[in-house]
């Protein structure tokens, strides 16, 4: 697992080239956003303690295998004292509920693990002001640093080769594209995420973007056609 520090709140922890999970640094330790796909706890942790603390809380941006893969394990690991936190509706939907009609795009795992917070917007993780960014998912939801601006956008975005909506097909990766759920809605989160002027924005999958303002206008107008 590659460790990249991206300012002295985010790290940036990317498993097999492609798929995210971020260590946000609080005065306690560290909020975990995603978990990645599975196997991943071990890689984690060893990542949390060499940025220089622990992790303390596990957010959830939502509930895709490729996102929440190792939480059962690392909950298993860090025990119960770890607060889950994700989207109202992606904790139904891993719950077993029918929350949305017609198919759900995306892998959804069975996860043993139950969030002991649902997020539907506003609520605050540390110093992350949770957004609504429903599309990707139903229950799809950024985070945005109060300190210094940066957003986690998930998978609302995705970086490789330049910034794109998940909400069209975008070579070099495809994929998220071909897990969205509902891609009017996609677009209307990659707009909310662009009004909030974020200084970092980082993704699920694809590097980070720094002072993203002309890059986002780019993706959302090509989104738009």
């Amino acid at each position: 697992m590659r460790i990249t520090k991206l300012n002295d709140h985010l790290f940036q922890l990317t498993r097999f080239g492609a798929i995210n999970a971020y260590l946000v640094r609080e005065d306690d330790g560290f909020t975990l956003v995603d978990t990645t796909l599975g196997g991943a706890a071990e890689g984690l942790i060893i990542g949390a303690t060499k940025a220089g603390g622990q992790i303390k809380r596990i957010a959830l941006t939502h509930g895709h295998l490729d996102h929440v893969g190792s939480l059962d394990a690392l909950k298993d690991r860090l025990g119960s004292n770890v607060e889950v936190s994700m989207g109202e509706l992606d904790a139904r939907i891993l719950a077993g509920e029918k929350v949305v009609e017609g198919r759900l795009p995306g892998s959804w795992p069975k996860v043993k693990t139950v969030p002991d917070t649902r997020l539907i917007g506003g609520e605050t993780i540390g110093s992350l002001e949770v957004v609504p960014t429903p599309g990707h998912s139903p229950g799809h939801v950024a985070f945005r640093d109060t300190r210094d601006g940066a957003v986690i956008a998930g998978d609302v975005f995705t970086s490789f080769g330049g910034l794109a909506v998940s909400n069209h097909f975008c070579f070099p990766f495809p994929f998220a594209a071909m897990a969205t759920w509902d891609k009017a809605k996609d677009l209307q989160s990659a707009q909310a995420i662009r009004a909030l002027n974020p200084s970092l924005l980082v993704v699920g999958h694809g590097p980070a973007t720094r002072l993203p303002a002309a890059a986002f206008d780019a993706a959302i107008t090509r989104a738009n056609r």
